[in-house]
């Protein structure tokens, strides 16, 4: 097992370019499935839940080719039994192969998925959704089996009008997957319309499907007989750039975001500036000056300021614990506020562990109060964000940190100790 080795307290400078979305690259691996001609992907982190989702589709007989930044994947013959489970319980999007192979082949059957453990992660959008638009789902202890009505292979779905019981992102991915092949018009409403939901409606556009009202919540789907192969870019994982601002602020650092695309980040703008971060938009870049001074920014009545997630165009979830760190860097108190996830803030005592000044009132809410100066600690790795915020937090404190688990980490970011190493970071990989 690897670990990180983190010598803080030393402000880094540079540029760096986001790597792609990896919640574009998951579910676009699984689009491959809806076509018998070969689907190209670029701008694809070499990360690994893409390498395991490559795994899983390999169990199945798609032949996946993984070279510099674009993924090759072809699923002329497709196994009918199902991934591997033991690949499908290390990522969640696994769970995703169930649109495609029902809407192509009449029949699906998926293991109960993994991924982060930040709390139950409930599939009854998918379920719900594939059973409107005419599947039948039998629960199994491990699995599911979905199928078309008389068991025909290749047998299609129907079109209907769909209200989705949550904005859940991988949940409207796989009712759209259903959609694209179904007989009949699908309408879709109460979906979710982050960056990489609108990433794969426009790949799959480019695969010959007819999507409308993409980037809103009401998704418009004409079915078509068949997709063919095409070539589709993702967009910057907006994830990572909101990880790197915070990295920035929370270091006093001056960074360079090149490609960040500044659209995806208004949201991000709004509840990091009540940190006190500021950055300023260069095109298609985001600059983030060094030394700021930061200092939470209490309600007009003067009340604590509250960061919370919501769904797109809300503040993500994912970045609560990157905000969750530089509160503990800024000046004043402030709320901080998961509402989707159970076991999120768990990380939490880690670090309190290092000094910070943090009361966890409940599984969801947090209050922080800084500045604090944090020490080095030997900190694990619970999941991929609270990762990359352990990673955020020993390159602010003093002395040495090591951070184990660190496969959680690999999980979502690119060869993460090398490009911050590249930004000054004292950062590196040892093994146990």
């Amino acid at each position: 097992m690897d670990y990180f080795r983190i010598e803080g307290g030393h402000p880094l400078g540079g540029e760096i370019a986001p790597m792609g979305n990896k919640n574009s690259a998951l579910p676009l691996l699984a689009a491959s499935v809806l076509t018998d001609e070969p689907l190209t992907i670029g701008n694809v982190p070499d990360i690994g839940d893409v390498r395991t989702k490559l795994e899983a589709l390999d169990s199945i007989g798609i032949d996946g080719r993984f070279e510099d930044d674009v993924c090759r994947v072809h699923a002329s013959g497709v196994l009918d039994d199902g991934p591997d489970p033991e690949l499908s319980s290390r990522i969640r999007t696994a769970v995703l192969l169930a649109g495609p192979m029902l809407a192509r082949f009449g029949r699906a059957k998926v293991y109960r998925p993994g991924g982060d453990r930040i709390g139950r992660r409930r599939l009854d959008t998918h379920l719900l959704a594939l059973q409107a638009l005419g599947a039948e789902v039998e629960i199994e202890a491990d699995h599911y089996v979905l199928s078309v009505p008389g068991g025909v292979r290749g047998r299609r779905l129907k079109g209907c009008d769909l209200f989705l019981d949550e904005m859940s992102v991988t949940g409207t991915e796989q009712a759209v997957f259903g959609a694209v092949l179904a007989d009949g018009v699908t309408r879709i409403s109460n979906a979710a319309m982050e960056p990489h939901v609108q990433d794969v409606c426009r790949c799959l556009n480019a695969m010959g499907a007819n999507i409308s009202g993409i980037g809103t919540h009401d998704l418009v789907i004409e079915g078509v007989d068949s997709l063919h192969g095409a070539h589709f870019d993702i967009g910057p994982d907006y994830m990572e750039v909101g990880s790197l601002i915070g990295l920035a602020a929370a270091t006093g650092s001056g960074i360079r975001l090149r490609g960040a695309r500044p659209k995806d980040h208004r949201m991000t703008r709004i509840m990091y500036g009540r940190l006190g971060i500021t950055w300023d938009d260069d095109g298609d870049d985001i600059v983030v000056p060094a030394d700021q001074e930061l200092t939470v920014m209490p309600d007009f009545d003067g009340a604590v300021p509250k960061i919370d997630d919501m769904p797109w165009p809300g503040f993500p979830p994912d970045l609560i614990s990157i905000a969750l760190v530089v509160a503990t860097q800024s000046r004043g108190t402030v709320l901080i506020h998961q509402k989707m996830f159970d076991r999120r803030l768990v990380f939490v005592d880690r670090l309190i562990d290092m000094g910070a000044g943090i009361v966890l009132c409940d599984p969801h809410r947090a209050l922080v109060m800084g500045p604090t100066r944090l020490h080095g600690e030997r900190l694990v790795s619970p999941d991929i964000r609270a990762g990359m915020a352990l990673v955020i937090a020993a390159l602010c404190a003093e002395g040495v940190s090591t951070i184990h688990n660190v496969s959680q980490i690999d999980r979502g970011y690119e060869r993460l100790e090398v490009r911050l190493g590249q930004l000054g970071a004292r950062i590196e990989r040892l093994e146990e």
